[in-house]
């Protein structure tokens, strides 16, 4: 059994890079072990047959937590990552000690859909992503982009479960949901929905900052954690 604060990073449909600067802030800062995994299936990573969804993916990640004896980790996911930390503490155990969901998507909230990226350029992404866009990373002629086949992949083409706001009712550890205020993918009232549906659960809204904190903010996000 480990006794160092261990934090399981949870990347979005931007891939893994959209956390390995904010991963090494938190390892250097906090002293904790810090995982960041690419999910199966982004970056070109091979993605096993019975991952056919978050529910599966959030079973993979229980596991591997389980083979590395880990409890009480925190978990930090975003956007994706987001609803994919709030799978896996609904599954229970003594693995998880709190989560932090930061601008997660998964829910269905009326009035307040979540923006369709299926068709969008990677400019018309970051447009939406970030509070300034100038701020953004240029994107690199061959290089890694958002792997939007595979988030699709695993969310389907509508990017929700319709029985996820109502099941996380269910959730017994601390929650934490932090959301850019300028986030067009998922507005700060979807936000708040998806915090008011956690039992216990705290909701900080971040200033100047888009649909991904941990790129555009990191300290702020560091400070509010």
């Amino acid at each position: 059994m480990t006794t160092t604060k261990t934090y399981l990073l949870l990347h979005g449909g931007g891939g893994a890079a959209t956390m390995t600067k904010f991963a090494g802030l938190l390892a250097e800062r906090t002293g904790s072990q810090v995982l960041a995994p690419v999910h199966p299936g982004f970056g070109g990573t091979p993605k096993p047959a019975e991952l056919t969804g978050v529910a599966e993916l959030a079973q993979y990640y229980a596991a591997m937590l389980d083979e590395r004896d880990l409890t009480g980790v925190t978990v930090l996911g975003n956007s994706f990552g987001g609803w994919l930390a709030a799978e896996i503490t609904l599954l229970g155990g003594p693995r998880v000690g709190a989560a932090v969901i930061v601008n997660g998507i998964g829910v269905e909230v009326e009035g307040h859909p979540v923006t369709d990226i299926s068709g969008f350029t990677l400019a018309e992404i970051q447009a939406h992503s970030w509070h300034d866009p100038s701020k953004a990373p240029k994107p690199v002629a061959g290089g890694p982009s958002p792997d939007v086949q595979a988030l699709i992949g695993y969310t389907g083409p509508t990017m929700s479960d319709p029985t996820l706001l109502e099941r996380l009712s269910g959730v017994r550890i601390p929650v934490h949901v932090l959301w850019g205020e300028s986030d067009r993918i998922a507005g700060p009232e979807y936000g708040k929905a998806y915090a008011a549906a956690i039992p216990g659960s705290t909701f900080t809204l971040l200033p100047r900052t888009g649909h991904l904190p941990q790129l555009e903010t990191p300290e702020e996000l560091l400070e509010a954690l």
